[in-house]
């Protein structure tokens, strides 16, 4: 997260130096790409987790865990 938030701040000086756009565009989708790499990463421990743990449980919890999670999988499809 560190690295994605100096890519970010530096995005910022690019704008503010007027650097070249697609430069600018550049650096964006390498810290879009970054990020959806993050989200992954968390939403693979997500289910490992608590989606896990809820359909263990059975119920109401699993079905709500489980829909929490293709709700989720979706946003980053549709991202």
């Amino acid at each position: 997260m560190k690295r994605i938030e100096g890519q970010v701040r530096a995005i910022t000086r690019m704008i503010e130096d007027e650097t070249y756009c697609i430069d600018v565009l550049t650096q964006i989708a390498a810290s879009d790409k970054a990020l959806k790499a993050v989200a992954i990463e968390l939403l693979d421990s997500h289910l490992d987790h608590c989606v896990r743990s809820a359909i263990g449980h059975g119920g109401d919890e699993a079905d709500a865990k489980v829909r929490e999670a293709s709700e989720a999988i979706a946003r980053l499809v549709r991202s």
